[in-house]
């Protein structure tokens, strides 16, 4: 048996990388402590519901299953698997030296994937419950950030070109949209989580029904007591040994589509830092340029690895071991932990953003002089190219000659704009100067 603390024998090495990064919450749902801490309260939850279904099961029996519960001796457990080949049979063996007075009814009746999968199951929710603080915490701290500059003037591009003026707040207004869309999302999976309950080798719960001596109604009970115990509204009404791994491919699809958003975002911010327009904070004691948006490039990496477990498990008749899903809910983690710290300390440069602004801002009357021509004229393709056509020669200047590009001086003199000549000087050219004249308060 592995140490305690390190991550469960068959995950550990995709498990490696994340770790490095991650809570020491969601260390703990992954570590062996937790995992056999859990196998042992289903064990409880399994021996009070028989108990109360009418099992002989003793309070005395009980009640020294419930003084161990957290008491997982690995020592011992190292010394079993020596000679025992199957980790839950060490963990029996292990249990109930502990539990000497309830060695009959431990596991009776179950097999490994009643504690094995119903344990995933809750692993996989309570991380589920990790990571939705974390998403609002990101989103929340992203809505602070786009208050503040509401109404700061910005490039809007298309294809990373400068297109329209929009405003900062706003596009940090589609990072929140998106994020806010994961986050329901995330709820919705966690919530639509099922348990796996009691089912026993093939789902037939025969076993179960043998020892309960009452037919199908008693094992029907015994699985909705169990489930409840474990926290869950709803159990599998079907399943093979183990639960359908449909379930994990939904977890898998919702981990994925995050880690979409999150490197969405993070491109983002990276442009931006290229653009000297945001930065991530400086820690004080950090060593490296400022310059070099170091969290976001991290997190871009994780969010791409993130979406790379998207494939889904394969499953044959009853049982099929896969355990894509944790690796992704682990990955999910480090994500919006790095990115939680980077949306901490996002900083804005107002100044850098109206001087990009002021430098392409006759450019960004052009869809004003469209629609006026469009109402004028109505040939709106033909308006296109010849604004394509002036906007090459206003740009000529200024990558040619390092002179300021002014569109609207190229426009005017053309006949081609003629029926637009009052609009431009009324509407365009003033507009123009006026938010010049804003930007450079």
């Amino acid at each position: 048996m592995a140490a305690e603390g390190q991550p469960w024998r068959a995950r550990q090495l995709p498990l490696i990388a994340c770790l490095l990064f991650s809570s020491q919450e969601m260390c703990f749902v992954f570590s062996n402590r937790y995992k056999l801490q859990t196998w042992q309260q289903l064990w409880l939850w399994l021996v009070e519901a028989e108990q109360t279904l009418g099992s002989p099961n003793t309070d005395e029996q009980i009640q020294e299953v419930k003084s161990n519960l957290d008491n997982p001796d690995f020592k011992m457990a190292a010394e079993e698997e020596k000679q025992l080949p199957r980790a839950l049979m060490v963990h029996v063996h292990r249990f109930a030296h502990c539990c000497p007075k309830a060695v009959g009814i431990i596991h009776p009746g179950t097999t490994p994937c009643y504690v094995g999968n119903n344990t995933d199951l809750i692993v996989l929710r309570n991380a589920f419950d990790l990571l939705l603080p974390k998403l609002a915490r990101v989103i929340s701290q992203l809505a602070d950030f786009a208050k503040e500059r509401a109404e700061l003037p910005t490039l809007g591009f298309t294809h990373f070109q400068p297109a329209q003026l929009t405003t900062v707040g706003k596009c940090c207004c589609l990072w929140i949209q998106d994020l806010g869309m994961g986050l329901q999302n995330l709820k919705r999976v966690r919530d639509e989580l099922c348990f796996q309950g009691v089912k026993g080798a093939t789902g037939t719960q025969a076993s179960s029904l043998q020892l309960a001596e009452g037919g199908d109604q008693k094992g029907e009970q015994l699985d909705k007591m169990a489930t409840e115990k474990a926290g869950f509204k709803r159990a599998f009404i079907f399943t093979g040994e183990t639960y359908a791994r449909k379930a994990d491919v939904e977890v898998l699809s919702v981990l994925t589509r995050l880690g979409a958003l999150v490197h969405r975002i993070c491109t983002d911010i990276r442009l931006l830092a290229n653009r000297k327009e945001l930065e991530e904070s400086f820690e004080k004691q950090q060593i490296g340029s400022n310059q070099n948006p170091t969290r976001s490039e991290q997190c871009h990496s994780l969010a791409r690895l993130l979406m790379t477990l998207v494939v889904e498990p394969l499953q044959t008749f009853e049982r099929t071991p896969d355990d894509r899903a944790f690796l992704t809910a682990e990955s999910g983690n480090t994500v919006l932990n790095t990115l939680q710290n980077t949306s901490e300390g996002l900083v804005g440069y107002p100044n850098v953003t109206k001087r990009r602004v002021l430098q392409e801002l006759p450019f960004t009357a052009t869809e004003n002089i469209i629609m006026g021509m469009v109402k004028a004229w109505g040939n709106c393709q033909a308006c296109h190219e010849k604004i394509r056509a002036l906007s090459q020669q206003a740009a000529a200047v200024g990558k040619q000659e390092g002179g300021e590009s002014h569109l609207t001086e190229h426009t005017q003199p053309d006949a081609y704009f003629s029926p637009v000549q009052g609009f431009l000087e009324e509407e365009v050219c003033p507009l123009v100067m006026q938010v010049k004249g804003e930007l450079c308060l």
